[in-house]
């Protein structure tokens, strides 16, 4: 099959579309050539990025699913505090207490690591 693209100033030349790419490879050579360049970039920032946000988006559906199932009202005491939360909105704030204690303690590892690397 051959189509005619206009030129401006120029005839029109036969332009062949199947079988072959603009470089004058076979359409197969071609594939390979792009499932080979596919394969050498493996990790990228940006496929990182899209994985993260894919986990963060299935994460946040459960959770709303969770909170949503959970909305019978507790009385939450802690020492002289006294507060009445839905038992899903006071899960996950002991789960966020948590990461931010894991996350504060995994920060000050870390610090402490990179100031011995640092004086070594």
């Amino acid at each position: 099959m051959t189509n005619q693209e206009p030129v401006a100033g120029k005839d029109p030349q036969p332009v062949e579309t199947s079988g072959s790419t603009d470089a004058g490879l076979p359409a197969a050579d071609h594939r390979d050539s792009v499932k080979q360049a596919l394969s050498d970039v493996q990790h990228t920032r940006t496929k990182s990025a899209w994985v993260g946000v894919i986990v963060g988006a299935v994460i946040l559906i459960l959770l709303l699913v969770f909170i949503l199932q959970n909305l019978d009202s507790r009385t939450i005491q802690l020492f002289f505090w006294e507060v009445n939360l839905p038992q899903g909105v006071s899960l996950l704030i002991a789960a966020i207490a948590g990461a931010l204690i894991t996350a504060v303690v995994g920060g000050a590892r870390m610090f402490q690591i990179r100031r011995a690397v640092r004086k070594a």
